[in-house]
């Protein structure tokens, strides 16, 4: 039997984008999982979507309406605090556009319920023969230099941790990972590795911690058209990293 599951959706403005009829057949006869779709604050009829896909099927999806728009960062995290008292085994999230296919959440589930000392299983768009990622020639060469920068300051060897597939084991820890507001708008995931490792027992060797994470290279990524993100957005990820070394890893830190 799969571990229970709570799959965190942000959404904003999503009334004429999100595939709700998607969203539906995939769940079914899915007993473990529950959507929680988090409607960020949408200034579009996103909330009715949300609530219609819940009245649909009440069973497997659940509703978490923000006031104001905080950006998907505070989406998710308020997401996964929610998803906290749901009782779950393993909570993560998901982008609403589905770029990172449904089908590909099995895969997720399945690493961790077959390795128990596995605590986050990290979607990864590596460009393999025999798998089908379609991303912008720009972002994926800017993508492997913040990578590389990413690895060096947490000395984990990371491969892609902006991909919007994430799960995590519901573990004692899991809460003070998302307790507090991030810091960052853009490069929370790193945050959250950064939080991870800093609520790691001290002394735990780089061997140890990488074992307890798993990067998992996805089928298929599709760089869906209509991504918020702007080119100045890129321009702010340096800064977003120093501040995150700064705060966690600095000195006194």
């Amino acid at each position: 039997m799969a571990l229970r599951t709570v799959l965190v959706v942000p959404c904003f403005n999503e009334e004429k984008r999100l595939a709700a009829d998607v969203f539906h057949a995939f769940v079914q006869g899915k007993d473990w999982l529950t959507i929680l779709l988090v409607d960020d604050g949408s200034g579009d009829g996103t909330r009715g979507v949300l609530q219609a896909l819940k009245e649909r099927d009440p069973k497997h999806f659940e509703v978490l309406g923000l006031d104001f728009n905080g950006g998907k960062a505070e989406a998710v995290r308020r997401g996964v605090l929610h998803a906290l008292d749901l009782n779950a085994h393993c909570i993560g999230f998901w982008d609403a556009d589905l770029a990172t296919p449904l089908e590909a959440l099995q895969e997720f589930v399945d690493t961790l319920e077959d390795n128990a000392a596995v605590e986050m299983a990290l979607g990864s768009r590596v460009q393999l023969l025999g798998r089908s990622i379609d991303r912008d020639r720009g972002r994926h060469y800017f993508g492997r230099v913040a990578a590389t920068a990413v690895s060096l300051m947490l000395g984990l060897r990371v491969y892609d941790t902006q991909c919007g597939a994430k799960l995590f084991r519901v573990t004692p820890g899991l809460r003070a990972l998302f307790a507090e507001p991030f810091l960052t708008r853009w490069v929370f995931d790193v945050e959250i590795l950064a939080r991870w490792m800093k609520g790691q027992a001290p002394g735990t060797d780089r061997r140890t911690l990488e074992s307890r994470v798993v990067e998992i290279p996805l089928r298929q990524w599709t760089d869906v058209k209509g991504s918020r993100l702007k080119p100045t957005d890129f321009l702010k990820a340096p800064m977003e990293l120093g501040r995150i070394w700064t705060h966690y890893f600095g000195p006194g830190k």
